[in-house]
């Protein structure tokens, strides 16, 4: 499968990964448009868990994972037309669909990107339409079948990964739930910190799992399905700096995954010092992200341009 591309197409890197990720979004669309049609036809039920979603999959934002995803797998000389890679891809933002619809159940949370969560929506539906039973119950059931089927909708894509990439796989799957286990312990014993310490001291510990399932994992996951598995190691030391970066942008913008305790941190106690330290932190975090990577065997413009994504995703404002 790995065939580094011909020097036209590198020189043109983020205009092939942006057509890999068209092709992305239409193996997405496609397959929902097929479950959809095939459910309709056994019961207008079925196919409203589907539509469900749906839904959530296509206000994922910018893709932030297949295209970390797929900005590892080209730079290590992967092939832009496999199919198995555009299945890799969507199946990384069914898995982010499927954990997301639970987080937000468990969580109680009401919105997300602006929309009502699934398990908000159906408890509504259920009270408009006066059925047996709690509301409340009721659509916590419907949210959880709903990520049931985008979990299974992403291991469906994966099935074809084999030997080190399916391990790495299997391996974000289980550490993605045991990172929100425990997360939801330190919550519960008040030992969560809403500054980013863990990220921040590089560290893949409990308190930062969601680095390695939205950084790490992708880009290594990237790297073996490229045929490059010496690429690992180079790849988990840019994605912790890149993580940092994006974990503390998120603390100082805000939002979602950033509670009270955080806003009081951010707003309260935070001088205007303190921001700027931050800020500066922030850029050093991107650029050491580039540093550690240049000793990794790609292409000069592949090295560009990871550059620019660490510079991307290390400064935009999300959580």
């Amino acid at each position: 499968m790995t065939r580094h591309l011909p020097a036209g197409q590198d020189a043109d890197r983020a205009a092939v990964r942006d057509r890999v990720l068209e092709q992305v979004d239409q193996r997405i669309g496609g397959l929902l448009t097929e479950e959809h049609r095939r459910r309709a036809t056994e019961g207008r039920r079925a196919a409203a868990l589907v539509s469900d979603v749906a839904a959530v999959v296509r206000s994922g934002g910018d893709r932030v994972r297949a295209g970390l995803f797929l900005t590892g797998y080209l730079a290590a000389g992967g092939d832009p037309d496999a199919a198995t890679a555009v299945d890799t891809a969507a199946c990384l933002e069914f898995l982010d669909a499927g954990l997301a619809i639970r987080a937000d159940t468990r969580e109680g949370a009401a919105l997300r990107r602006g929309l009502p969560t699934l398990h908000v929506s159906h408890a509504a539906e259920h009270e408009r339409n006066g059925w047996r039973g709690e509301s409340r119950r009721f659509g916590d059931t419907s949210a959880v079948l709903a990520g049931d089927l985008a979990l299974g909708y992403a291991d469906r894509l994966a099935s074809a990964l084999s030997g080190a990439a399916r391990r790495e796989w299997e391996s974000l799957r289980t550490q993605r739930v045991l990172g929100a286990y425990e997360t939801a312990v330190a919550t519960a014993a008040y030992q969560d910190d809403p500054w980013p310490t863990d990220c921040l001291a590089l560290s893949c510990s409990p308190g930062c799992a969601a680095g390695a399932y939205a950084v790490h994992h992708p880009l290594r996951l990237g790297a073996l399905l490229a045929g490059r598995p010496e690429l690992v190691c180079s790849y988990a030391e840019y994605g912790a700096r890149l993580h940092a970066a994006w974990r503390l942008r998120g603390f100082l913008a805000g939002g979602p995954g950033y509670d009270d305790e955080a806003e009081l941190l951010r707003d309260v106690l935070f001088d205007a010092g303190d921001r700027q330290s931050a800020e500066a932190r922030a850029r050093e975090l991107v650029e050491e992200a580039a540093r550690v990577l240049r000793p990794a065997a790609l292409p000069a413009p592949w090295h560009a341009e990871m550059a620019r994504w660490a510079e991307h995703l290390g400064s935009a404002r999300r959580s």
